[in-house]
């Protein structure tokens, strides 16, 4: 296995994954553009509230993509076929369980969610429409997870790109033929996606089609009960990572909101930036993932420290080139957003924290690709736990004098803490590779 890491290399990986987080806002732009078509606010509510509830339960089921990427690295750095392919196959086989159990609670599910977010009776119907819908398209969804992941683990980021595209293409082009040429409202919406996500899988194991050739599959292999110990192990340490990340950002929202409507809606605005840096930047701590892992498993401690250090040199140009361009145009980012004086005038004020969110924010970023590289997911969990209490505390401190000044430093001191805290921890990533 080459374990020759050069910039060329480290772009090779990570370019296709912003050219295909690029392709993410567009269907979403699409899928509201179509229902609003149709002259009436209540379409267009149910499809955004529809959206936003599987979003959040399909969300639970990403350390799928992370975690199978991380293994599939190192099975593939140690020439491990027959392990590379159970890696996807035990992965696939927990998608499908998991998406088979949310079609049979998809009941409760639903009635949960619009208890959680209620609305009027016309969007709630339009949105149980939807949801009865696209809740068919979970095991696919959650599929896609997984091949996503282990295509990462092999470098095929352009696989992962072209994936994107034709799921993204197809989807566009179904609401366009559903919604405005057949009338079908939003239904339409639900069943282009629904479509664009089983097709998506059929292409995405076609893409993966060498982990199920003759000769790769080691059955006795797959049945084995420590590879799957540890694959659940690793999946759950990132799923209770990834939760607790998510809690601090959902209690940033709503410690938002105690500081008035204004500010609330201004908070949202600024966050959208944060997002665009995520799509951005990903891609780089990707590349992270797969090349620290390859070198783990090929035993290779050189080639994992120079992985990490080229691909963080990118990853923090471009959180600089980020950071520039968000001071520099970030007023008129803002007003592009929003045609609200006020709510322009308030996220103003704040600009400063989004333009250094990306600098700030990457060395956390960055680890948190090394180590799912590295499998030091128990490392990566306990680090989160560290830096969540370390929030908490400067969340209590600075918002009741700072007001939204101090809930923007405590997000920033989050990601600094979630560094520092895995920063100590970095030298076990270098010993995982011998």
């Amino acid at each position: 296995m080459r374990t020759d890491i050069t910039h060329r290399r480290v772009l090779r990986i990570a370019l296709p994954i912003v050219l295909s987080n690029a392709t993410v806002p567009i269907l979403g732009a699409v899928d509201t553009g179509v229902v609003g078509q149709m002259g009436l606010a209540a379409p267009i509510g149910a499809v955004g509230l529809g959206a936003i509830v599987l979003a959040s339960v399909y969300w639970i089921f990403g350390f799928l993509r992370m975690g199978t990427s991380g293994l599939a690295a190192q099975a593939h750095g140690a020439g491990d076929r027959a392990e590379s392919s159970a890696i996807l196959i035990r992965a696939l086989t927990i998608a499908g369980v998991a998406g088979l159990a949310l079609i049979a609670l998809q009941v409760p599910l639903t009635w949960l969610a619009l208890r959680f977010a209620p609305a009027s009776a016309e969007v709630e119907s339009l949105a149980r429409s939807y949801l009865s819908i696209r809740i068919w398209g979970a095991p696919a969804t959650i599929a896609l997870y997984a091949v996503t992941g282990w295509l990462i683990a092999q470098e095929r980021t352009k696989a992962v790109l072209v994936l994107q595209v034709w799921m993204n293409g197809l989807n566009v082009g179904l609401d366009l033929w559903f919604v405005i040429g057949l009338g079908w409202g939003v239904p339409g919406v639900a069943v282009a996606t629904l479509i664009a996500e089983w097709t998506g899988l059929g292409f995405g194991l076609w893409l993966c089609r060498a982990a199920f050739a003759r000769g790769a599959i080691d059955l006795a292999r797959l049945l084995s009960a420590e590879p799957l110990r540890r694959m659940i192990s690793v999946n759950t340490d990132i799923m209770l990572r990834t939760v607790m990340l998510q809690l601090c950002f959902t209690s940033f929202v709503f410690l938002g909101a105690g500081q008035g409507d204004v500010t609330l809606a201004a908070n949202q605005v600024l966050l959208q930036f944060l997002e665009i840096t995520a799509y951005a930047l990903d891609g780089f701590a990707f590349a992270a993932e797969a090349l620290v892992g390859q070198a783990v498993g090929a035993r290779d401690r050189p080639g994992l420290r120079r992985a990490a250090i080229l691909s963080s040199q990118w990853a923090f140009g471009g959180a600089l080139l980020l950071g520039v361009t968000f001071y520099l145009a970030g007023p008129a980012i803002i007003d592009l957003m929003t045609t609200s004086p006020e709510v322009r005038h308030e996220a103003r004020q704040y600009l400063l924290w989004v333009a250094l969110a990306p600098v700030i924010g990457i060395a956390s970023w960055m680890y948190d690709g090394i180590f799912i590289g590295a499998t030091l997911t128990r490392a990566m969990r306990n680090a989160m736990v560290q830096a969540v209490a370390i929030y908490v505390v400067a969340v209590i401190v600075l918002l009741p004098v700072y007001g939204n000044h101090g809930l923007w430093l405590a997000l920033m001191i989050l990601n600094t803490a979630r560094a520092l805290m895995m920063a100590r921890r970095y030298p076990q990533a270098e010993a995982r590779a011998g």
